[in-house]
């Protein structure tokens, strides 16, 4: 067995990969292309590395080992695989040999892999002319077939690396993708402090209805693997509008080990799919979500006619979806234990209108707990500092804590980051529900109704830092005394420059 690889090693292969594409293919198309080949890559590294474990033991068995390959997590065709892609990476037609893999591979895993595949072609005219295309692809194949990037469970070891491996490339892609990141990818420590702030327990059925590629969900699954020995007794639930981003949430799942889940296509508001055999909303333990900020298009003309009843509180403005994905996610929390977490921007906070008496519905039904400002730059596609709200079915009081977090953070270039210090007093502060001088204020409801029940935080958390008085005699006599000093320097300077010729 060869020494166990090292992340950053497998980081670095799978990035280096992405070198294939880079000035030829642009990087939003380019993304699904590398992603789906490191599942490929992955998938068909087990399998061969079970074969051989199984030839090893009961070589002249070639029936029984059949069989035993046949209850394989992933069932890999010969054809399909893709050290059979790459032996004939020199010959015409690699885009369409590897879509007809793929397909290969999803007919015979069809209740894991329906429909994954769909949004993807190798043989797309995106990546070039035919003779471009086959070039890009044979690289492309040569890349993942380098020793770094073999993935064998016998050389890996824990399956996270490849996971780790697969969301360090989605966070990359975020990086570069400008507005469009959002659409699929939430910053990692902002997921661990949703994360944290939902608390989820063995047992609990846990839902994201705009879940991206996924990373928050699992970072709830994550919470619960680490405070319960590695349990797996939950449940994740997601939907995702975007077909492509949806396929990137099955995969990431998969390569993480998360198999108990079920992340649906569709538009969440429009045509929700997490639903009870009676065509009711399902509902769920825990709900978070970081939902597009202020979608223009979010759906407005079904609203008024929802038969799920989802805006009974009012139908947000036609052009901001914000409090459409909000009522949304309160409406599928189960009744006693229900909790969730949303990403919003700062709007929803102080908005007029439709939003205000929305916004004044909840408090009244005392459904707000806390309101955290974040800082800005935090997240990817937009500038723009955004909260998150977090709403309970079964509160311990009536009361709203304001946490202004927005001032303490690790700062970037072109993106800011929570620190594990910023997150940690965060959470900290939630957990105390309790005023804090400059930082947290528990708000009653009277003071809330007082405020025309605004949100906005300055109006509850007081930032405002006294500058200290200045003393103008003390002033007086340090510049008194620098005007001496300087006296000084002067006549030291023409010493010099007199010794110098300068001066005579």
């Amino acid at each position: 067995m060869t020494d166990k690889i090292k992340q950053d090693k497998i980081n670095k292969a799978v990035w280096e990969a992405c070198d294939t594409f880079r000035g030829t293919v642009d990087g939003a198309i380019y993304k699904d292309y590398v992603l789906t080949m490191l599942f490929l890559k992955y998938i068909s590294d087990v399998w061969q590395d079970h074969y051989d474990g199984y030839k090893e033991e009961y070589g002249d068995e070639p029936a029984l080992i059949s069989e035993m390959m046949k209850t394989e997590r992933f069932l890999l065709p010969e054809s399909a695989n893709f050290y059979t892609l790459h032996k004939n990476r020199n010959k015409a037609g690699n885009g369409e040999r590897i879509d007809k893999a793929l397909h290969a591979i999803e007919e015979e895993n069809i209740a894991k892999l329906r429909d994954v595949f769909q949004d993807i072609s190798f043989n797309s005219n995106k990546l070039g002319e035919e003779s471009q295309k086959n070039e890009l692809l044979k690289d492309l194949l040569e890349d993942f077939a380098k020793e770094d990037l073999n993935l064998r469970p016998s050389r890996i070891g824990d399956l996270d690396i490849i996971g780790n491996a697969y969301e360090f490339l989605i966070k990359n892609f975020a990086a570069d993708a400008g507005r469009k990141a959002g659409e699929f990818y939430t910053p990692p420590e902002v997921s661990t402090l949703m994360a944290q702030i939902v608390a989820p327990k063995e047992g609990d059925e846990i839902c994201d209805p705009t879940c991206g590629s996924g990373s928050l969900l699992m970072k709830c699954g994550k919470r619960i693997q680490l405070e319960n020995n590695g349990s797996k007794k939950y449940a994740l639930y997601g939907q995702e509008s975007i077909g492509s981003t949806w396929a990137l949430a099955k995969m990431n799942m998969f390569l993480h080990g998360e198999d108990n889940h079920r992340i649906e296509w569709g538009d969440t508001i429009r045509n929700p799919k997490l639903l009870d055999g009676d065509d009711s909303l399902k509902h769920f333990d825990v709900v978070v979500a970081n939902p597009p900020f202020s979608l223009e298009k979010w759906g407005i003309t079904t609203a008024e006619d929802d038969k799920f009843s989802r805006f009974r509180r009012g139908i947000p403005p036609k052009t901001k979806g914000d409090y459409a994905f909000i009522l949304h996610m309160i409406e599928v929390m189960k009744p006693k234990t229900g909790r969730m977490a949303v990403v919003a921007p700062h709007g929803v906070l102080f908005r007029a209108s439709s939003e205000g008496k929305i916004r004044q519905k909840l408090i009244e039904e005392n459904l707000l707990d806390t309101v955290i400002g974040l800082p800005e730059k935090l997240f990817y596609g937009t500038g723009i500092p955004a909260a998150i709200l977090i709403l309970k079915k079964n509160k311990s009081d009536k009361k709203v804590l304001f946490i202004d977090a927005s001032r303490e953070f690790s700062s970037g270039k072109n993106q800011n980051q929570l620190s594990e210090d910023n997150i940690a007093k965060i959470i900290e502060t939630y957990k105390n529900r309790a005023t804090v001088d400059k930082y947290a204020y528990l708000a009653t409801p009277k003071e809330l109704a007082e405020n025309d029940y605004n949100l906005n935080i300055p109006r509850y958390v007081d930032t405002f830092e006294e500058e200290e008085e200045i003393d103008l005699m003390a002033v007086r006599v340090e510049r008194e005394a620098l005007k001496a000093e300087l006296a000084e320097l002067e006549v030291k300077m023409d010493g010099y420059l007199k010794e110098l010729g300068y001066m005579e």
